[in-house]
């Protein structure tokens, strides 16, 4: 061996001299020299670490029971059999010691452990595994080999080839050499799919001893866990050797729990099998590689083409400057400079190791790797923690900057939607962060948009049509094709943007919903996301909300999470810093940011929740005003119709929820509803439409409904397609209309005239009913009578929006002046333009989060 083979690390792993070696911190290197399982530990890791670190407290059990009564389940060995080890390594070093042996006998090439443990107090010889042979075990002639009183170490699969053994000639040749103890080394077995375990030997045949390292297939190294079964005489042998509590009391807990995991154990092994395919496959597409067949999760790959990269350690450096660590095998026996292992890794990261290689072997012609889309996510603690109006916000600010910029959310659940110039149904969200970026809104903003139409139920809306009503179990089954098109539609939309800025939904640490995630963390990983979480701090307990979301996160999810922002505070941001400490200690992410809270902001709201909180509570305008009541329904839709309205200095907009808080109003508006039927019922049962009916017959009130509310004030609603709701129902008869909801859904934009006035109105309809009408038409021309229909002072349109044009909004209010004696408004009205929200907006988050990182985060 030459003198630079003794430079080589003598283990897979050493992150932190590699990454040295890398010029790279530590997290940002890609380690291929340690194989561990790709799929990170199991989720319930830290939950089981957090609930036992009381433990901590006392020394572990010496016997360790109730691990070897675990590991006597799940293998069907008796518990005196079971021995265990601060990792599978403590146990190989207690052999030498333990057993009556003079020699050891090693494989060449095998793990370089078993002659690091032997080499103090046995002779080492050594059989070959020759490649030629495809590093198979030749029995015979390790018959030949076999003198008694000796140590052979067999790797089940065997590391670094990866090839098995058959269990046949293991018996056969326990059984001729009683002297002689064969160890099984299977800290790879759980990899293989349907390997058979020497296990089931060790009760019959003394000199068998079987090893298992939890560390890699559970993917928890730096724990340290691992057992052998031997048969009960011989371990307890062994045992007299170990030391007392070398094994930690959490890894003891965790290892009794994951050894009997059989669905880890299936996900691993699936998982793996595709990998390891996919990447056997890459790699055998370079001619400069041999690469060899193995059942482990990592690959052996020999370098045959002449030249400069003959040397594993010379393509080693070269993968160091992509950020990517490699094993080098020049230190097995039996192997020479040529040999380097890859071990299997998730697919992204096997994409990164493929096209570094290709670009070092010259099948590109870059000489780095493509840099990833930019894009960041803004993910919440809780529903209404703020993300919506802080990713409307970063687009702005990305814009202002000269960054082309879109928004995207996979998956909306709101009643607040929007017609695109194209026809097409998205939430009214994404439509204002649209506008942020100054873009039309386009439904690859936000692919699948849910509006609920019952506590358990949702119509759901695919790229801008509906595909139908669903429960919550059936959209959970509809979910994986949901979530494919909404990777496609981000795909479309990303190749057009120089970044994306994403929405989550809710909160990540929704447990019961993981599992089918298709709009946080998954939706995050896709694009590559870095995410920053946002917490409301004005509602309480935002920095315990930050922790525990952190904590019920898997590895895989926080290792996305770049930061925190805490939102909506009143006060000194210096009284925040101890908190900010105690963040960046327990979670290891900083807080980037502190945004103030902002009132009356002047821009739409994502979602009823901030309508049922208060949203459009206002105080009572001094003089001489308007007075408007909002009946909130309980299935209210489309709420942002009215927000114009709260910008009007001579209107009280309030909300009602009971029929003796309308008191005498000037107008009463009805709104959009997800449930027309059950909100009519609604009103018949808690007597709103009494006390409506009541107001109407005074003269003074004037009734405006919109597309749900407008048919409402009908004759009848039927829903004979069960689209919201099922039956017939009565509505308030202030109109002589009826409705029919079909199974057609209309989405439309309209430009249209108003006809009393003559104003140019817009907006846009999104509705199942067909509604015949026997009333005067609220809109030119004559023949758009379906449109909107008028009796008097009650009247009713299926326009959203009607009221976001100025020049309306202004003659029906002054009409309403008129009609209460009041002289007209004199001053001059506010136009309806999100433009200096969005600037206002923009320029305080700017103020007051990290841009810089934020940029960095980009890879702007």
């Amino acid at each position: 061996m030459d003198k630079s083979a003794h430079e080589i690390p003598t283990h897979g792993g050493n992150i932190r001299e590699l990454a040295a070696k890398a010029n790279c911190p530590v997290e940002a290197l890609l380690d291929f020299s340690a194989s561990i399982n790709p799929l990170g530990p199991p989720e319930y890791v830290r939950a089981v670490i957090s609930a036992n670190i009381s433990t901590l407290l006392h020394y572990p059990d010496p016997t360790y029971k109730d691990f070897c009564a675990a590991v006597s389940k799940a293998f069907n060995v008796d518990p005196a059999q079971v021995l265990v080890g601060n990792g599978s390594t403590e146990l190989i070093y207690a052999l030498p010691r333990a057993l009556e042996v003079d020699r050891a006998l090693l494989p060449a090439p095998s793990y370089i452990g078993y002659e690091e443990a032997c080499a103090e107090r046995l002779a080492i010889d050594r059989f070959l595994l020759l490649e030629d042979e495809g590093f198979a075990v030749d029995w015979g002639k390790l018959d030949e080999s076999i003198q008694g009183r000796e140590l052979i170490f067999l790797g089940q699969p065997n590391n670094p080839t990866g090839t098995t053994i058959d269990l046949g000639p293991l018996e056969s040749a326990a059984q001729k050499n009683p002297q002689t103890y064969f160890v099984v080394d299977e800290a790879f077995i759980d990899f293989i799919e349907h390997a058979t375990s020497a296990i089931s030997l060790t009760a019959r045949l003394s000199n068998i001893i079987v090893l298992r390292s939890m560390t890699k297939f559970y993917a928890i190294p730096g724990l340290r866990l691992g057992f052998a079964v031997a048969h009960p005489q011989t371990a307890a042998k062994i045992r007299l050797v170990l030391p007392p509590w070398s094994v930690n009391c959490l890894a003891l807990i965790l290892g009794a729990q994951m050894v009997l995991d059989h669905q880890y154990a299936s996900l691993s092994r699936d998982l793996m099998n595709r990998l390891r395919s996919d990447l056997k496959a890459r790699l055998q597409g370079f001619k400069e590689f041999k690469v060899f067949d193995g059942q482990a999760n990592f690959i052996l790959v020999r370098l045959v083409s002449p030249g400069l990269m003959r040397k594993a350690d010379q393509l080693a450096a070269k993968l160091l400057h992509f950020g990517i660590a490699i094993r080098v095998c020049a230190n097995f026996a039996g192997l020479d400079d040529s040999f380097v292992r890859f071990a299997v890794r998730t697919e992204e990261e096997n994409d990164r190791l493929i096209t570094a290689l290709g670009t070092i072997l010259g099948r590109q012609k870059s000489s780095t790797l493509p840099s990833k889309r930019s894009a960041l996510m803004f993910q919440g603690n809780c529903s209404d923690a703020g993300k919506s109006i802080l990713t409307a916000a970063l687009c702005r600010i990305l814009l202002q900057d000269g960054v082309r910029v879109a928004p995207f959310k996979s998956q909306n659940m709101s009643l607040n939607s929007f017609v695109t110039p194209d026809g097409g149904e998205m939430g009214r969200a994404q439509v204002v962060q649209a506008q942020a970026c100054r873009l039309d809104p386009d439904v690859r903003m936000n692919p699948i948009l849910l509006k609920p139409s019952s506590d358990v139920g949702s119509q759901v809306i695919v790229n801008g049509r509906p595909v139908g009503n669903m429960s919550v179990a059936e959209y959970v089954r509809y979910k994986p094709e949901a979530f494919l098109l909404a990777q496609k539609a981000y795909d479309s939309l990303a190749a057009e943007y120089d970044a994306v800025i994403l929405e989550g939904a809710g909160s990540p640490g929704e447990v019961n919903l993981k599992s089918h995630d298709i709009v946080n963390m998954r939706m995050a990983a896709y694009a590559k996301a870095p995410v920053l979480i946002v917490g409301d701090i004005d509602r309480g307990g935002v920095y315990a909300s930050f922790v525990g979301t952190m904590e019920v996160l898997a590895e895989w999810e926080r290792k996305l999470v770049a930061g925190f922002v805490v939102n909506r505070f009143r006060g000194q941001e210096s009284l925040l810093e101890d908190a900010h400490r105690y963040i960046r200690l327990h979670t290891g992410k900083p807080v980037l940011g502190v945004v103030p809270y902002l009132k009356n902001l002047g821009l739409p709201e994502e979602d009823s929740v901030s309508f049922k909180k208060g949203l459009f509570d206002r105080s009572r305008p001094a003089g001489d005003c308007i007075d408007v009541a909002l009946v909130d329904l309980p299935h209210i839709s489309n709420f942002t119709d009215f927000e114009p309205l709260l910008a009007e200095p001579d209107v009280y907009l309030h909300v009602v929820k009971k029929p003796e808080q309308l008191g005498t109003p000037d107008l009463i508006i009805l709104p959009g509803s997800k449930n027309v039927l059950n909100d009519l019922r609604y009103l018949q049962s808690s007597g709103f439409i009494d006390c409506i009916k009541r107001l109407v017959q005074t003269g003074n009130v004037e009734v405006v409904g919109v597309c749900g509310g407008f048919q409402m004030l009908g004759r009848q609603v039927a829903d004979p397609h069960n689209i919201e709701s099922s039956g017939t129902v009565s509505g308030l008869g202030l109109l002589p209309i009826s409705t029919v909801l079909e199974k057609e859904k209309i989405l439309i934009r309209r430009t249209l005239v108003h006809k009393e006035s003559n104003c140019q109105v817009y907006g846009y309809e999104i509705h199942h009913g067909q509604t015949t009408s026997q009333a005067a038409p609220v809109f030119n021309p004559e023949g758009d009578a379906d449109r909107g229909a008028c009796s008097g002072l009650v009247w009713g349109s299926y326009l959203h929006g009607i009221f976001d044009s100025d020049s309306f909004r202004g003659w029906f209010i002054d009409r309403i002046r008129a009609r209460k004696n009041l002289a007209p408004y004199t001053d001059t009205r506010p136009l309806y333009d999100l433009e200096p929200a969005f600037e206002r907006l923009a320029k305080i988050v700017r103020e007051r989060i990290d841009m810089d990182t934020v940029y960095r985060l980009l890879g702007l």
